[in-house]
């Protein structure tokens, strides 16, 4: 497919998920550079910022299927994936799928649910299938998890491990809008009519090509170089116990990647590196010490160490 046609069919799909999240474009760029990179989005942010809206614009515009769990400390690993029931008129048991048989699979308030049932998500994140009672089952293409968590309630939450948190690509927040965007939604009285509006732009099919489109972007030697010096002063920080793993440096590169496509481009520059490191490695790393506490606050430190080797690192020319 020619890139013009890829640069128009990208653009669709921004303007069309941006009519119902207006003055968010980052936003919007980073979560379709990560469904093109076929990884994972944690939305780190407080209740009321459109974190589900977004993840219904987004399915209905490529018109795939959607499915949302909220979660609770009693849901079960069974509420996520399915389970196997007997049929005793047919001698035999049937799989009844759960909800994440789907392709956009909203999580909401994943840190509520028990470490168990968080783990349910792991086999489906990292492999695309599920296995239940030694059958593997395979789910749908594409597939994407947009997880969402408050940082600033800990009563009944439980926090994600390491482990969880490296199969997300990005964790980001989406803030509040800005002033003139909040009066607009206010004057339209929310976005509900701009949302069953929404007519898709792209098909499943059609975002398959993209995704594989995605390892044909070019990045030079310079910039894998600048790349890998980033995780590797991660791994020298003074204020980090644990830097950026291997699977993280990989999934920066697989990120700049697909931001550059959903940018227009087939080639990496130093300036998508920059954009995507905070939001892709933050996650990744431990604070020495734990010192910064939990939540938000430890959010923040992690970000901050980020954008400090970000800031630190000379920029190939």
């Amino acid at each position: 497919m020619p890139l013009v046609d890829v640069i128009a069919q990208l653009d669709g799909l921004k303007r069309s998920v941006a009519r119902v999240i207006r003055g968010k474009d980052e936003a919007i760029d980073w979560i379709i550079a990560a469904l093109l990179a076929r990884g994972h989005v944690l939305i780190e942010d407080i209740p009321g910022v459109g974190k589900t809206t977004l993840a219904q614009a987004l399915s209905r515009s490529l018109n795939l299927v959607f499915s949302r769990i909220q979660f609770t400390s009693d849901t079960l690993p069974s509420d996520v994936i399915g389970v196997s029931l007997w049929r005793a008129e047919r001698g035999e048991f049937e799989f009844l799928p759960g909800p994440v048989f789907t392709n956009v699979l909203l999580a909401d308030e994943i840190n509520r649910a028990t470490p168990k049932t968080q783990a349910a998500l792991l086999e489906a994140m990292n492999e695309r299938t599920v296995t239940v009672e030694k059958t593997r089952y395979r789910l749908r293409e594409p597939f994407m998890v947009l997880a969402t968590q408050n940082p600033v309630e800990y009563l009944g939450t439980y926090p994600l491990p390491e482990s969880q948190l490296d199969r997300f690509l990005l964790r980001i927040s989406l803030g509040y809008p800005a002033p003139d965007e909040e009066l607009a939604l206010l004057r339209a009285g929310g976005v509900e009519g701009e949302l069953e509006a929404v007519q898709p732009v792209l098909d499943g099919s059609e975002l398959v090509q993209l995704q594989a489109r995605v390892r044909e972007v070019q990045v030079a030697p310079a910039l894998l170089a600048y790349l890998l010096e980033l995780v590797h002063r991660t791994r020298r920080h003074p204020a980090l116990g644990l830097g950026v793993s291997t699977r993280g440096a990989l999934a920066l590169h697989r990120a700049v990647q697909a931001l550059a496509l959903v940018e227009g481009r087939e080639y990496v520059i130093p300036d998508d590196v920059q954009r995507l490191a905070v939001p892709v490695m933050a996650h990744r790393v431990v604070l020495a010490g734990g010192e910064a506490g939990e939540g938000w606050s430890r959010s923040e430190a992690e970000r901050a160490i980020i954008q400090e080797v970000v800031d630190g690192t000379p920029v190939p020319i």
